[in-house]
């Protein structure tokens, strides 16, 4: 494995890192107090980058993308986590194209991907996820919501909830049983038009942290949707779904990544500016452990994010890569945010500095995607089998 970057993907790290720390994440601290209710600027902020490429960077260009690579497009990635401070937009940006787009490129025809992807990728789309109901979470293919065959369609009923992007999407990969006896073999997977009638954005739910990305529930009551719009052969769910979640644990934290560079350069510079008993606290040793641990974490994390879009870049299974990664990052950047409190001191914890944002922003990669406990089963499984 070659990680060696290229002065392209250099020159690319470089504009997207300047482009986002001029461009995105405005007024962050009161719209972290607001909540995503009414808040209109995390649109002008995907708007930004659909026009600057950012939402379309893994997508072939045929179809309005940048065509670039996976390794360019991580790369790309982690850069507008270190350039903008807002985790919740970059977290939507990152589950738009690994659990939305890159499904639809895999296993749509060539009717879906040119109907849907452009939009996509310039950011007139919004797409969301739709897959964990109130019984399922980690028991995901517990499903509720259901698909009959109907007049050349299916009629979709159920309710999703916890589904990103669900307030304000335009359309939503959908997955529902077209045959409950087959548990999860009778899956299927439907790209849902938000105008259908019966698709109903249900109310914004708010959070703990990520507070500036929307987030709620999606109602589908006789749902008609074309057979035109089901994703892959029908029973194909459960399959799109597992390919789905190796894209997305293994990349959905690439910007994260670049929040802990981010993090660890403020708690730097604030180290070597902070005076206490006639020093810089850089030189105590409780706070040089803080910072060498913080730097630690943030070079294991890329190796395994790095490791991991080597693997997909080559077309190679990475299950178990993506379940390491997911983990580590996740719980990395719980542990650095305390960090960088600590470091901080009581700066740290009152939310005028920007500081323990990242904490409760951290809090919710433990959970979605698969909790962490799932990933250790995953990874004991993966060893189990050998």
């Amino acid at each position: 494995m070659d990680f060696s970057i290229s002065d392209e993907q250099q020159a690319l790290r470089q504009e997207t890192r300047d482009f986002a720390r001029d461009s995105l994440g405005r007024n962050l601290l009161e719209r972290d107090r607001l909540g995503a209710v009414g808040d209109a600027q995390w649109r002008q902020d995907w708007d930004r980058c659909g026009k600057r490429g950012l939402l379309g960077s893994l997508m072939p260009s045929g179809y309005g993308g940048g065509g670039l690579d996976v390794i360019s497009t991580v790369l790309m990635l982690e850069a507008l986590g270190e350039g903008c401070a807002d985790n919740g937009f970059t977290l939507g940006v990152n589950g738009q194209i690994w659990a939305v787009q890159e499904p639809i490129l895999t296993f749509g025809d060539e009717t879906q991907k040119s109907k849907f992807l452009p939009g996509l990728c310039d950011g007139s789309l919004v797409g969301a996820h739709g897959m964990t109901e109130v019984a399922t979470g980690s028991d995901a293919f517990n499903l509720q919501t259901t698909a009959q065959a109907a007049d050349g369609g299916y009629l979709l009923n159920g309710q999703k909830t916890l589904i990103g992007m669900a307030p304000a999407c335009d359309l939503a990969l959908i997955f529902a049983s077209t045959n409950p006896e087959l548990k999860q073999w009778g899956v299927s997977a439907f790209i849902v038009e938000a105008e259908s009638e019966g698709f109903n954005r249900g109310p914004l739910q708010e959070k703990m942290g990520l507070r500036t990305v929307p987030m709620g529930q999606i109602s589908l009551k006789d749902c008609w949707v074309p057979a035109e719009n089901r994703l892959g052969p029908e029973g194909a769910g459960s399959s799109i779904f597992q390919n789905t979640m190796e894209w997305e644990r293994s990349f959905i934290f690439s910007s994260h990544v670049g929040s802990m560079q981010r993090q660890l350069d403020a708690c730097i510079e604030f180290a070597h500016e902070r005076s206490v008993f006639g020093q810089p606290i850089e030189g105590y040793q409780s706070v040089s452990n803080r910072l060498a641990n913080m730097k630690l974490r943030l070079e294991t994390s890329r190796l395994l994010l790095y490791r991991a879009a080597w693997l997909k870049q080559q077309g190679m299974p990475a299950a178990t890569e993506a379940a390491l990664t997911k983990l580590h990052i996740s719980e990395s950047f719980v542990e650095s945010s305390m960090e960088a409190i600590r470091i901080h001191g009581g700066r740290g914890y009152l939310s005028t500095y920007e500081i323990e944002r990242d904490l409760r922003d951290a809090m919710g990669g433990v959970i979605y995607s698969g909790t962490s406990d799932i990933q250790r089963q995953i990874i004991a499984r993966m060893l189990k089998d050998g």
